[in-house]
């Protein structure tokens, strides 16, 4: 691949300003192009992060500016257009999740890529903050022995529509929208879900879909882990962009607490770190956010060179968003269910 890879963001909304940042921050790339519908939004965003072009029509842009890759920060029911765009031109695509409203888009999508030939990421990014990829290297130590049991908490009472007013209207909301990230890390700590219990509702009353939930995910290997999300919660300080962890192994323990605090419980003993080394470029409280758009990106790129699947792949995004759909499956019945295989 070329020294300098190319990549055109489609997207120029709230969240994609993340991902220019980033994009610019990383070493050799060049933002080829912005689209957005509005020419505003996609003007001011080649202005702001040195696109060399801006345009409002997708298919235009993949045929002029001719990048290397394309990066989709879109709602997610124009998701399953834009990857079959970006497949028939052959073009490797890191999606924004959630990666679509249903199952049946999200088979799709990694069919056209897999017929295609080419690389297909969810930007599913909280698993690559640096606090959490560090709990994740103290599991594999093997200190705390086999993980046993484990919650995963992230509660905020953030307002999270306004910079995101389509938010309001979501029918499927927090599971869908936070869930699937504290789902995903949980799959990362734990590895595979085979039953999912889950209790949601909606506490907001100008929204349609749930803000509050809370899952009992069984695991393959015996394990058992509770994970809860809130946009609701009134607990100060409030911890924003932080996620809680812990996780309890038959030799011991390793906690994320608050400000990054980790704590390792092993043969009798406790130490303690701070987890949290912000890059420069980012600023508290919002870095974890800021963080992880960097990583999950930087992965995309050491991927996309040496020819590997990406941790968070499309096949393997199936996982995660399997147990979304089992999640308002189970909170629909008061039962427990398995997750699509």
């Amino acid at each position: 691949m070329p020294k300098a890879l190319r990549v055109a963001v489609i997207g120029c909304g709230y969240f994609a300003s993340f991902h220019l940042n980033a994009w610019r921050k990383l070493a050799d790339v060049e933002i080829a192009a912005v689209c957005d519908l509005d020419e505003a939004k996609a003007r001011a965003a080649a202005q702001k992060y040195g696109a060399a072009r801006w345009f409002t029509d997708a298919a235009c842009m993949l045929r002029e500016a001719r990048p290397d890759f394309v990066d989709i920060v879109t709602t997610m029911p124009s998701h399953r257009g834009l990857v079959s765009l970006c497949a028939a031109d052959g073009l490797p695509v890191i999606v924004q999740k959630p990666f679509a409203p249903t199952y049946a888009d999200c088979l799709a999508m990694v069919e056209a890529c897999r017929v295609a030939g080419v690389p297909l990421m969810v930007h599913e990014n909280f698993r690559f903050q640096p606090p959490l990829r560090r709990v994740r290297e103290v599991l594999d130590t093997g200190v705390i022995g086999t993980p046993l049991w484990a919650r995963i908490s992230f509660r905020t009472g953030q307002d999270v529509k306004a910079p995101q007013p389509y938010l309001y209207d979501e029918e499927r909301f927090i599971i869908l929208d936070l869930g699937v990230h504290v789902f995903d890390v949980a799959r990362f700590f734990l590895g595979e879900v085979d039953t999912v219990y889950a209790r949601h509702r909606r506490i907001d009353p100008r929204i349609r879909g749930e803000d509050m939930a809370t899952a009992m995910l069984g695991h393959a290997n015996g394990a058992t882990s509770i994970v809860d999300f809130t946009y609701e919660s009134r607990k100060l300080p409030d911890l924003a962009s932080q996620t809680l962890v812990s996780i309890e192994g038959t030799m011991g323990a390793v906690e994320l607490g608050p400000d990054f605090r980790l704590a390792i419980t092993s043969n009798g003993k406790l130490a303690v770190e701070n987890s949290s080394k912000p890059l420069p470029i980012w600023r508290p409280p919002v870095h974890p956010a800021q963080d992880s758009v960097y990583h999950t990106q930087a992965h995309w790129l050491d991927s996309l060179r040496q020819g590997r699947e990406p941790e968070t792949s499309g096949r393997d995004n199936l996982r995660t968003f399997a147990i979304v759909e089992a999640a308002y499956e189970s909170a629909a019945s008061g039962q427990a269910v398995r997750p699509a295989q």
